[in-house]
């Protein structure tokens, strides 16, 4: 009979057990109803998060220059360089001669004669001006010119001689400028003249800047030379969705495997229209240019054509608190669940700013520092108790040592009933 009243004992006790929990677990408000067991939790950090574009590009010369030539006006002589020639500015790229000097030439050569002319005139002028006044001291009724009288503008017959020789004085002054003008003018020509001397043999074209012959068109077809700068660049394309992010001056970085270091610089030009023309059928894809900042004189060259991965930092914030994106929550408001030192878990509704690498910034809400819920398995009531599993590791055989039976009995009980 021993052995059935233990065997009894012992399911009424299971049974009262049983029917204990699922009286406590059922009961409105009981701690067993709001306790939820929290598996995963993290801590609101103080990081830096960066949202960036991940994109390819290639590396080319920041510019190109096109050299072009007028076959109708000039006649080609030869090239003074050859493609792959590193030149700098003022260097010399052809020779060429031009049937426009000749004309030039002729029209110069005519202005001059004019010029030359008037000069005589006017020294003839003032010449017969010096010989009348000369006379008038001897003779007060000498004949004078009558292109001399008319030009002075003035009645001989009833002006008294100090007049016509006051008249005769400043008509020689205004007649003397004249004189200086045309001769400055012929010596203008002069210099003209000289220049297209020099220049009918051949006119040399020079660039203006420091770069590489890149092209040479040999049929005379324009352009005839085209030469690309030494300065090196990232050239792109950027998606529909990364033009909106996109902006002009924006930081880059970029890795090559020709290049042991990593590229630094900004964005520099962005195209506003697609590299193709629009269409339904494919997306479009705006191009782009990146300009790299040099490191100093041990830089090592790039090679033009290859192939790099470019980050572009839209946006950096440093120092912000923050955390990982599956912690957030969604109802009319984002919000977190936050771990209480009284074993609470409280929901706290938060303001969101930049979100990248997988963190989200929090602009209002919890601190750096405070433990919130991650992932939760179900739906959390508000200022709910929480459990956590036991970690094994920090459990200790002489800790347990020191508890009092009544003390491992109220424990037990406490641990299977909040579970």
């Amino acid at each position: 009979m021993s052995g059935k009243w233990k065997i009894a004992a012992v399911s009424i006790a299971s049974i009262v057990l049983i029917t204990v929990n699922l009286y406590l677990i059922e009961k409105k408000e009981s701690k067993v109803e709001r306790t939820v067991f929290v598996e995963n939790w993290t801590k609101v950090k103080k990081d830096t998060i960066t949202d960036t574009i991940q994109t390819n590009g290639v590396i080319k010369p920041v510019e190109e220059y096109d050299i072009y030539f007028d076959a109708k006006k000039n006649d080609f002589k030869k090239f003074l360089v050859k493609e792959g020639d590193a030149i700098t500015a003022g260097s010399s790229l052809f020779e060429y001669t031009t049937t426009e000097l000749d004309a030039l030439k002729a029209n110069l050569e005519a202005e001059k004669t004019a010029a030359e002319g008037e000069i005589a005139g006017i020294e003839e002028y003032i010449g017969k001006l010096r010989s009348y006044q000369g006379t008038m001291t001897s003779e007060p009724e000498a004949a004078i010119d009558e292109s001399v009288e008319k030009n002075l503008n003035i009645d001989i017959t009833t002006s008294s001689s100090d007049l016509i020789k006051s008249n005769i004085e400043q008509e020689m002054y205004k007649q003397e400028l004249e004189k200086n003008r045309l001769d400055e003018k012929v010596k203008m020509l002069d210099a003209k003249l000289s220049s297209i001397e020099e220049q009918s043999s051949a006119i040399v074209t020079t660039s203006e800047a420091d770069g590489v012959v890149k092209n040479i068109n040999k049929n005379l077809n324009n352009p005839i030379i085209s030469i690309v700068s030494t300065n090196m660049a990232i050239e792109g394309n950027f998606s529909e969705e990364e033009m909106k992010k996109a902006e002009v001056g924006m930081t880059i970085k970029a890795s090559s495997s020709d290049s042991k270091k990593a590229l630094k610089g900004k964005i520099g030009r962005i195209h506003s229209y697609p590299a193709e023309e629009p269409s339904f059928k494919k997306n479009n894809r705006f191009p782009f240019q990146a300009l790299i900042e040099p490191e100093g004189e041990e830089t090592e060259p790039l090679l033009v054509g290859s192939k790099v991965n470019l980050t572009v930092i839209t946006n950096e914030k440093a120092g912000v608190p923050s955390i990982p994106i599956e912690a957030v929550q969604y109802q009319k408001q984002p919000y977190i669940y936050k771990l209480t030192n009284k074993g609470h878990v409280d929901k706290h509704y938060i303001t969101k700013g930049l979100k990248a690498e997988g963190k989200q910034e929090i602009i209002k809400g919890p601190s750096v520092g405070d433990v919130i819920l991650l992932k939760p398995n179900a739906a959390v009531k508000n200022h709910s108790y929480f459990i956590t599993p036991i970690q094994f590791e920090k459990v200790k055989a002489g800790t347990y040592k020191k508890f009092t039976s009544r003390e491992k009995v109220r424990y037990l009980l406490l641990g299977i009933l909040e579970k």
